[in-house]
């Protein structure tokens, strides 16, 4: 059972990442907070596959096109996904963009049954529903819907539909590059993301935003204690991973909800409403019921 224990261990650790970018956001913008993800967790990632290939010394990784593609659009998904559920949790508050963004397991599952040809049971059909009633539900604007009340919600269901598209291309990488040692696959795979995702970043904000990349710089203790919670959450993950079906430590990941909303009640003094608790109650149980489908 030691899945479970990385997946709760997981669960905070991505909250913990996702405060501290959110924190980020004032001064370095969106995009420079997705920057810090990336770069500043690098580090960490190399460390973490070091390890990995000293114990799997028989892994032999192929390079091949459909890796290169699938990690490519991964990565690309990624980036977009972060920047929108940053400025979500701007626009809509940290718990209500983190309960949005679990739209990524059920959007991925259409994803991967429209474009893979994954099987789809009733169950996980009536888990969509449910979960699309509770992001309804959730991501509904309060008070008057003129002057852009919409597009925190809005982003917060992009993010969800970008981490999906993300899910699927790092699924297919991994698939690609070393089938027969998932945990060598997935941290290889996630070095070579990461690797990219810093460097195209880094070279787009040196252009267009340069004041970005100082005030990163200014925060780098912020910064690379973002980078560290980034990589530990995703080691979890992906070990977690290893050791059970992605359907059960997804259903189990749905913690992260509640963690998240108790830490926007203390560190951002955000307050839910009684709809919105509803609503992402109604979101968790669609996510469990589309995992274990």
């Amino acid at each position: 059972m030691l899945w479970i224990v990385l997946t709760a261990a997981g669960a905070p650790l991505q909250v913990a990442r996702n405060a501290l970018q959110q924190g980020l956001t004032g001064e370095a913008g969106p995009w420079g907070a997705t920057l810090v993800r990336f770069l500043f967790g690098l580090p960490f990632s190399l460390l973490i596959l070091a390890l990995v290939a000293l114990a799997t010394p028989e892994a032999d990784p192929h390079l091949s096109t459909r890796f290169s593609w699938a990690v490519v659009v991964g990565a690309a998904a990624q980036v977009a996904a972060t920047a929108a559920l940053l400025s979500a949790m701007r626009r809509s508050g940290f718990a209500v963009a983190t309960f949005m963004q679990q739209s990524s397991l059920p959007l991925a599952a259409i994803f991967g049954f429209v474009a893979f040809g994954d099987a789809m049971g009733a169950q996980r059909w009536v888990g969509l529903a449910a979960t699309t009633t509770g992001l309804v539900v959730l991501s509904w604007p309060r008070g008057r819907l003129g002057g852009g009340a919409w597009r925190g919600s809005l982003l917060g269901l992009a993010s969800g539909a970008a981490f999906a598209v993300a899910l699927n291309g790092y699924r297919q990488a991994g698939m690609a590059l070393e089938p027969q040692h998932p945990i060598f696959s997935a941290a290889a795979s996630l070095c070579v993301a990461q690797t990219l995702q810093s460097i195209v970043l880094t070279g787009v904000l040196a252009v267009s935003r340069p004041q970005a990349l100082r005030a990163v710089a200014a925060s780098w203790r912020q910064s690379l204690a973002a980078g560290f919670f980034g990589t530990a959450a995703s080691a979890c993950w992906f070990a977690a991973l290893a050791l059970a079906p992605a359907g059960q430590v997804r259903a189990v990941g749905v913690i992260e909800s509640p963690i998240a909303a108790a830490a926007g009640r203390r560190l951002f003094k955000e307050q839910l409403t009684l709809r919105q608790m509803a609503g992402g109650a109604i979101t968790a149980l669609g996510v469990v019921l589309t995992a274990l489908g």
